[in-house]
């Protein structure tokens, strides 16, 4: 399994990683996952496939590092909640997952 938060993924977590803001909770995290079309704006946003909102320009700022398993912004806690955010995304989206490894990871 690759954990290289994406990820995205990688997505609502990466925003937490910038300096100077409040971090996300668990349950904001759990909240934001189960709002699929929150989820697919922001990949489609990493994506360059639609416009981003602050979240998905962060996403697309961090996802090089995250996916290739380095980020030096990121604490203990938000790498934690990096890696459920990507497994989530790995899980419910693998088409988006695919593209997001081939677009970032390489």
């Amino acid at each position: 399994m690759k954990l290289s938060y994406l990820g995205l993924l990688v997505l609502v977590v990466v925003c937490a990683a910038q300096q100077n803001r409040p971090q996300v909770t668990d349950t904001a995290l759990d909240e934001a996952l189960n709002d699929k079309r929150f989820i697919q704006r922001q990949l489609k946003c990493a994506l360059g496939e639609a416009p981003c909102d602050p979240i998905g320009k962060r996403l697309k700022t961090l996802a090089p590092l995250v996916l290739r398993g380095a980020c030096p912004q990121c604490s203990p806690q938000e790498t934690k909640q990096i890696q459920k955010t990507l497994s989530y995304v790995q899980r419910n989206f693998p088409q988006h997952w695919a593209k997001l490894v081939r677009q970032y990871a390489g």
